[in-house]
């Protein structure tokens, strides 16, 4: 009874002595605040950040798109796999907890020297009476032996709960990836819908410019112009035949664009393009910034990766203490086939427990361990980083529409302004009160403020693609 309290306390004493050995760090915890509202916007806990953006988007030909590449697309389909391996590793870090049990079959034949312990014996005794030992000796042997490393300081489970936040982690990372994609191709959409437009304009004002031409063409012959004014004429109407060929050559490159994004070989994008000018700019709610921390799929990656990298903290700093593991054995082993089977004698067990304790030499351990702190601190600021980007994203793009919207409204009435002074500008001509100079500037300040308005229509829907993904991108 002594003896048995000296060995508990000389565990005891031991364990404390591993206890006060093994190094420690502090970590900062993470800091999750964020304002309250965002500048000069109310507290309304509406957020359009957590609307499906099947009811985001309302054009159907953007709705196809945006289904064909979540099935098609080869970037998105390559992080289904990476979402599927790190599912893969949550089954391998459970069954490193649980008991190993394998089967063993092995057969064995051994001649030892006459002069050796072993030869002396096997010379000298007889397996039963009247029968030597085999020379060579066989051995035969089936069982099956388990191994099992206790997990008394929860390192095993540690790994196993931080490899689940690794698939939590690799799921949202694919949600942020499905946000991008649906982005890139609203993007690509308004953009290819702009071209269209800024192509109708430029053969709309080549009309115009050609009927100039002809018209200072006529006044030349009756002698009220001169050759100088056909050459300008001339050259303003080659300048916009070129550059329709430009925006020709943009428009097959954004639909090539989208049919790699959509996983598919170049085709015709089926657009409406027609109406994209008076297209309706719908409201977007951006609630409260509290919410980004569970609707941006990137800010909950960093959350798990995070979680992740404390729990892998906390494996890496078991490894200082002593490592417990039982093995066991049942099977059957006879020199000879025919006793393999016969029993209690071929019978064979064992039983065996072990204690593993880092003592001297620990370096490559405490260097896992600081490792695997600073692998916790850089999570940490990943997730503040992921937390503040998020907040001036929404910020940028809450200040981006509304200037937007302003410069939109000034913008239409100019053009309606220069519109009118084509006309204006052509009867001043012909009644030789101006210069066809004024003609062919209205002319150009006309085509170019119609294309700055397209322009600027464009960076209106791009800016509420933008702001949706901003918020989230309907992850809720």
């Amino acid at each position: 009874m002594i003896r048995n309290r000296k060995l508990y306390g000389v565990a005891v004493l031991a364990a404390a002595a591993f206890y006060a050995c093994v190094p420690t760090r502090e970590i900062r915890d993470e800091n999750r605040t964020v304002p309250e509202q965002y500048q000069s916007q109310s507290t309304d806990t509406v957020n359009t950040g957590a609307v499906q953006w099947k009811e985001f988007f309302k054009d159907p030909n953007l709705v196809a798109l945006i289904d064909t590449a979540l099935v098609n697309n080869q970037e998105l389909n390559i992080i289904f796999q990476q979402v599927d391996m790190a599912k893969n590793g949550i089954q391998a870090k459970k069954g490193e907890y649980l008991p190993f049990v394998n089967l063993l079959a092995g057969a064995e034949v051994e001649k030892v020297g006459e002069y050796t312990r072993n030869g002396a014996v096997e010379k000298n005794l007889e397996v039963k009476e009247g029968e030597e030992f085999p020379e060579p000796l066989t051995d035969y042997k089936v069982g099956a032996f388990a191994t099992w490393e206790l997990d008394v300081w929860k390192k095993l489970r540690n790994e196993k709960k931080a490899a689940v936040f690794e698939y939590l982690s690799s799921v949202e990372g694919k949600n942020f990836m499905v946000t991008q994609l649906v982005s890139e191709i609203a993007d690509s959409y308004y953009e290819l819908m702009a071209l269209d437009n800024a192509l109708a304009i430029i053969q709309q004002n080549l009309e115009i410019q050609q009927n100039a031409l002809k018209m200072v063409k006529l006044q030349k012959q009756a002698a009220r112009a001169t050759e100088l004014g056909v050459r300008r004429f001339q050259a303003e109407v080659l300048k916009n035949q070129s550059h329709k060929y430009e925006i020709q050559q943009e428009i097959v490159e954004t639909e090539n664009k989208l049919n790699f994004l959509l996983g598919r070989t170049p085709q015709h994008i089926q657009r409406e393009s027609d109406n994209f000018i008076d297209t309706s700019i719908d409201s977007i709610y951006a609630g409260i910034p509290s919410q980004l921390l569970q609707n941006r799929p990137d800010v909950r990656r960093a959350e798990f990766e995070l979680a992740a990298a404390k729990l892998d903290t906390k494996a890496a700093k078991a490894n200082f203490y002593p490592q417990f593991t039982i093995k066991a054995g049942l099977g059957l082993q006879a020199f000879n086939t025919k006793y393999l089977t016969t029993t209690p004698e071929s019978v064979l067990y064992s039983v065996m427990g072990d204690m593993v304790a880092p003592l001297i030499n620990r370096n490559a351990i405490k260097a896992e361990y600081k490792n695997a702190t600073d692998r916790q601190l850089q999570a940490v600021f990943e997730y503040e980083k992921a937390i503040l980007n998020a907040y001036i994203e929404v910020a940028n793009q809450l200040s981006n529409i509304d200037n937007l919207k302003k410069s939109y409204e000034l913008k239409d009435g100019q053009v309606q302004a220069l519109t009118e002074s084509i006309e204006l500008s052509t009867r001043l001509f012909q009644s030789a009160r101006v210069e066809y100079i004024e003609v062919l500037l209205a002319q150009r300040e006309a085509l170019e403020s119609k294309m700055e308005l397209v322009e600027t229509k464009k960076d209106q829907m791009l800016a509420q693609v933008h702001m949706y993904r901003a918020l989230g991108g309907g992850w809720n």
